[in-house]
Formats: C-alpha cells, sequence, structure tokens
C-alpha cells in the first residue's frame, strides 16, 4: 500500500484544533493510527500506510468540521473523533465490545471523558439526564470487563423504587420481582453480548442483577459493579453499596439527580454521596447536559423544556 503523504487543506482555526496546544492533538492521532501528521501550513499533511492515512483523515475531518463551527477541541473530542474513525476497521475503541449493532464507541464528548474516568478510577458517578448513555456505557464497559477476564463477575443494582411501588407487592420469585425494574439494563446487556452469552453468563453467576437491598452484608471483590438510578438510593443505601467494595472491584454510579422518585426527595444518596466524594483520590466524577442526548433529537428538546421551567419557578426539576 501506498505510504506517500497526503495533504488535507484547512482553515487556520480547523489545523490549529488538530493541532492542539504543544501539537498534543496531533500526537494522539499518530499515536492512535501510527502516522506522521505535520502541519506546514495551509492544513495537514498525513504520511503513513494507505489504510492508516484514511482512519486519521476521517478523525482529522471530524474535528475540522466541529473546528469550522466555531466549537472548543479538547482531547475527549480527540478520542471522540479517533473512537469514531475506527468503527468498522476491527479496533474497539477504549476495550469497548462490539454489540449486535456493530462497535460500541462514545458519540459525545461527555461521553469520551465518562469512559476515560471509567479506565481510570475504581469509583465513577455518572450524573445527568436520560437518553445520555450513562446506564448503556457502563453497561459496556463491565461487559468488555468480563468479556476479557479482567473481572470475574458483573453485578447491577438498582433501587427498587418505580410508581411507589415495591418489590413485595410483586408475584413470583425473585427473579420475576427483579427483572421488572431491571429492563434497561437487560436489554443493554443482550443487545452487547446476545440473549445466548448473557443467559448463560448469568446462570454461572457471572452476571448478577439485583436490588440495592440485597448488596447488604456483602464483599464485592474482582467485580464490576453499576448502582443504576442511584438518584433513588436513600443516603444510607447509598452509603452502604459504597462500601461493598473489595479487592479487585470497580463501580459505576449513574443516575439523575433532579429524578428523584422517593417520598422525601431530600434523602436521596446520590447528589449527597457526589458533594462529599468529588475530589477524593480513586473517584471520578461524570456530568452529563442536554446536549449530550443520544436518543431520539426530541429527548433533548424535552429536557431543556423541563430544565427551562425548573430555573423560571425555583424549584428543582
Amino acid at each position: 500500500m501506498s505510504r506517500a503523504p497526503e495533504f488535507i487543506v484547512l482553515t487556520d482555526a480547523a489545523a490549529r484544533a488538530v493541532s492542539g496546544t504543544n501539537s498534543r492533538h496531533a500526537a494522539l492521532i499518530e499515536d492512535a493510527f501510527g502516522v506522521l501528521v505535520e502541519t506546514p501550513g495551509g492544513g495537514v499533511q498525513l504520511s503513513g500506510d494507505s489504510k492508516s492515512r484514511g482512519m486519521a483523515k476521517r478523525a482529522i475531518q471530524s474535528l475540522a468540521s466541529r473546528a469550522d463551527q466555531g466549537l472548543e477541541i479538547n482531547e475527549a473530542d480527540v478520542r471522540v473523533a479517533i473512537g469514531q474513525a475506527r468503527i468498522g476497521s476491527g479496533a474497539a475503541p477504549g476495550g469497548l465490545p462490539v454489540g449486535r449493532r456493530g462497535q460500541v464507541a462514545p458519540k459525545t464528548p461527555a461521553q469520551a471523558r465518562y469512559l476515560k474516568a471509567l479506565t481510570d478510577h475504581p469509583l465513577v458517578f455518572g450524573l445527568g439526564p436520560a437518553g445520555t448513555g450513562k446506564t448503556f456505557l457502563a453497561v459496556a464497559h463491565g461487559a468488555g470487563l468480563l468479556l476479557r477476564g479482567e473481572v470475574d463477575r458483573l453485578i447491577v443494582s438498582r433501587p427498587a423504587v418505580e410508581a411507589g411501588e415495591r418489590l413485595g407487592f410483586l408475584p413470583g420469585d425473585l427473579s420475576e420481582k427483579v427483572d421488572p425494574y431491571m429492563a434497561p439494563v437487560w436489554e443493554a446487556l443482550t443487545d452487547i453480548m446476545g440473549v445466548d452469552q448473557f443467559r448463560r453468563r448469568r446462570e454461572k453467576g457471572e452476571i448478577e442483577l439485583a436490588p440495592i437491598a440485597f448488596m447488604r452484608g456483602r464483599t464485592l471483590s474482582h467485580a464490576f459493579v453499576i448502582v443504576d438510578e442511584a438518584q433513588n438510593a436513600t443516603r444510607l443505601q447509598m452509603k452502604m453499596v459504597l462500601t461493598r467494595l473489595g479487592e479487585g472491584a470497580r463501580m459505576a454510579v449513574t443516575g439523575d439527580p433532579s429524578q428523584v422518585d422517593l417520598v422525601n426527595a431530600r434523602d436521596s444518596g446520590l447528589a449527597h454521596a457526589v458533594s462529599l466524594l468529588d475530589g477524593v483520590e480513586g473517584v471520578g466524577v461524570a456530568r452529563f447536559a442536554a446536549e449530550d442526548v443520544v436518543r431520539h433529537p426530541l429527548v433533548e428538546r424535552i429536557v431543556r423544556a423541563y430544565e427551562a421551567d425548573a430555573a423560571m419557578n425555583g424549584r428543582p426539576d
């Protein structure tokens, strides 16, 4: 394959964004694709084999497009562009698995920062509105760790607080009671792993879905633990589940502090835990906003409308 250099014409703003401060962005692209990125003026010059140049070019063009829109480009944006450029190449950005709908990859800078936090910290809080990928990416990250053998178990827990009901009011055994609360997580896992593998690993105890109440008294070692819908965990429940971490364990705690279903919203343990632990060594906090919604475009507009109403009326949304 040809290794002849390729020149990509860019605006001055786009060229500066692609290069980055002290050429940091260019270095990330070089390391990701094994190419040489030079900025002689008027654009960038790529050297390397044609396949690597092609992926690097897609990443550069994505960054250039954002820069030409007047958007600031940071390292997280560069990592997103790299991940998106790799889709279809067989590489797995951030070690994420390939789901039934293709390679799992971050779609926004906030998602890229979240995945980096999950990699860098044993405890990560993911905060923000519905549809921003908090749970799905935590599940994908955990599934990747499990599939690669980096953890022995994937444990997903949720508070059993839905429309004022409790587990005891539902018929059936534990699985039949728990599964309705775990439906979003079940869907994410089957999308990533497939129904058969999910079922096999659940039967072997490698995947466990359980309400927070069943975490008490346990030490969770060599596991990736996801606490989902954590805004509905009380302060006591949150302290209890956070202190379950054992040797070789990691944890992601996700939720939307503005959507508390507890009778007393002030008893929510999510915002309280973040206020106590933000800045503590080993703890990462990733925050999402309306612009990070990756569901139907209408969802972002709905979230913004509720936020505006809350701000106007001086109350939590």
